[in-house]
């Protein structure tokens, strides 16, 4: 597949040209704006050409598969030992293609964790994550996740309106999970900052970086003078006996991942509540369950549409095509999850079916998935319960999307509702029954209060710093409709 560059390759199109989203070869590049503004739009451009398994071109138009079907991906994700999960394997890399500043860097770089091993290495890290995961009480998780959303509340409860996504899915599991990994309780807005500001790239990301980590071995030394029953005391002490280092870089992994997924799947579970009414009814009236609910979400919006990647150990097939030893595949969760064969008609609901992809599946399946989902589950049930008006302060297309090649996020998700006094009490007339759109002019949610919102950059580690309100991204086409939109669409009207 590593196809050397022509030196006389053609001119490059102009942007908006068909040609300008084909590389080497005529191969479709998975990154670029014509990529990143419909990526649902190109899975299905390559599905039409290539099956279950497409060729692709990732950053610096490097070589890769991208696998599309249902099955091909559980077979990817399956089969270690024709997959692997070691980078170094990459024929890319050993042909010195990959450039220290690629943007595929920080993704697929080689790191002594679990999520780069296979084999006995995979199953003591991997053991010692989930055997420290598993110790939480569930229903401790949830207490977590009831103080802090409530907080979040009461913080822009009074304003009568708010932002969903900056003031309260961004902010809460990162709260959570700084209790469960035994922090104090100050760390949280300031690590909520950090990691908004490292996930998004910024370009203070390497300081924000710096300071999650220093922070995190502030807790471990905290941690071995007075251990606790948290998630650093359970892996520092663990009978498989990591060092301090991979300590650290599973505890950064578990952070940032957990943090990051569990934001894009609150972000849109309450998007879907709030744009279509008899989704919003089922929950209501009792003939929908969250958790269902989040499953239906978790079919339609997976909240990383990628994963990169797996490494062919030798030559192979699949999905139909002939895969080299050394082949880099990216597991096409969001593909795979509307692959026509086991949804032939998107329209038909999944609620509670968990056969999705998108905590993937085999021994590298999601090991946090069930924290992840308790903190959805009831921090949307909070938000819902104590603020029972709640309505969409926009119409329903002024919605937009911010796009990378591994996942898609809602940028911003403004509501408006009753205003609430601390204690919860309404403190004007309450609104009409929540609707899909408003029907007169929206009104743009406040600033965020002081303790959510973003202060300055973030500085060397010592100075424990915010990190910067991020840019607001370009607007991109709206997500595509869910299967609650093509029900309801006769009655919207």
């Amino acid at each position: 597949m590593t196809t050397p560059f022509p030196a006389d390759a053609s001119p490059t199109p102009p942007p908006g040209c068909p040609a300008h989203q084909l590389g080497t070869n005529g191969l479709r590049r998975l990154y670029g704006p014509e990529a990143e503004a419909d990526p649902a739009g190109l899975y299905e451009k390559l599905r039409a050409e290539h099956g279950e398994v497409a060729p692709v071109l990732l950053h610096g138009d490097l070589p890769a598969w991208l696998v599309l079907g249902h099955a091909a991906n559980l077979a990817a994700m399956r089969t270690p030992s024709r997959f692997s999960r070691d980078s170094r394997r990459w024929t890319a890399f050993r042909n010195g293609l990959v450039t220290p500043d690629s943007p595929l860097m920080p993704v697929i770089a080689w790191q002594p964790m679990c999520v780069f091993a296979d084999g006995e290495e995979h199953k003591r890290l991997r053991g010692a994550v989930t055997d420290s995961l598993n110790r939480f009480d569930r229903r401790g998780v949830r207490r977590y996740v009831t103080r802090f959303a409530d907080q979040l509340i009461q913080d822009f409860g009074p304003t009568g309106q708010a932002d969903l996504v900056a003031q309260f899915a961004e902010h809460l599991p990162m709260l959570v999970m700084t209790q469960l990994l035994g922090m104090p309780e100050e760390y949280g807005p300031r690590l909520v900052d950090a990691t908004r500001d490292l996930m998004k790239g910024t370009e203070t990301a390497i300081a924000s970086n710096d300071y999650v980590v220093e922070t995190l071995r502030r807790t471990m030394d905290r941690k071995r003078a007075a251990p606790g029953p948290d998630l650093v005391t359970w892996l520092m002490q663990h009978d498989a006996g990591l060092t301090d280092d991979e300590v650290l870089e599973h505890l950064r992994v578990v952070l940032l991942a957990a943090n990051e997924t569990t934001v894009n799947l609150i972000a849109d579970t309450l998007k879907l509540v709030l744009t279509d009414r008899r989704f919003r009814a089922h929950l209501s009236g009792g003939h929908m369950t969250l958790p269902d609910a989040l499953d239906q979400v978790l079919w339609d919006s997976p909240p990383m549409v990628l994963v990169a990647g797996r490494w062919a150990t030798g030559d192979t097939e699949l999905g139909g095509r002939q895969i080299k030893a050394g082949d880099m595949l990216l597991l096409g969760l969001a593909a795979g999850n509307v692959d026509p064969a086991v949804r032939p008609d998107l329209s038909k609901p999944l609620s509670g079916n968990r056969s999705h992809l998108s905590f993937g599946s085999g021994p590298h399946e999601c090991p946090g998935q069930d924290i992840g989902r308790a903190i959805a589950e009831t921090g949307i049930d909070i938000l819902l319960t104590r603020l029972p008006d709640l309505q969409l302060g926009v119409f329903e297309d002024e919605l937009t999307w911010t796009s990378a090649w591994l996942s898609r996020h809602l940028v911003g998700l403004p509501v408006r509702f009753t205003p609430r006094t601390a204690d919860g009490e309404a403190t004007a007339k309450g609104l009409t029954a929540p609707t899909t759109a408003p029907t007169t002019a929206p009104t743009q949610p406040t600033q965020p209060t002081a303790s959510t919102k973003s202060a300055t950059p973030p500085a060397p580690p010592t100075a424990q710093p915010s990190a910067p309100e991020p840019p607001v991204p370009a607007a991109v086409p709206r997500q595509r409709r869910s299967w609650w939109s093509v029900l309801t669409g006769m009655f919207r009207r």
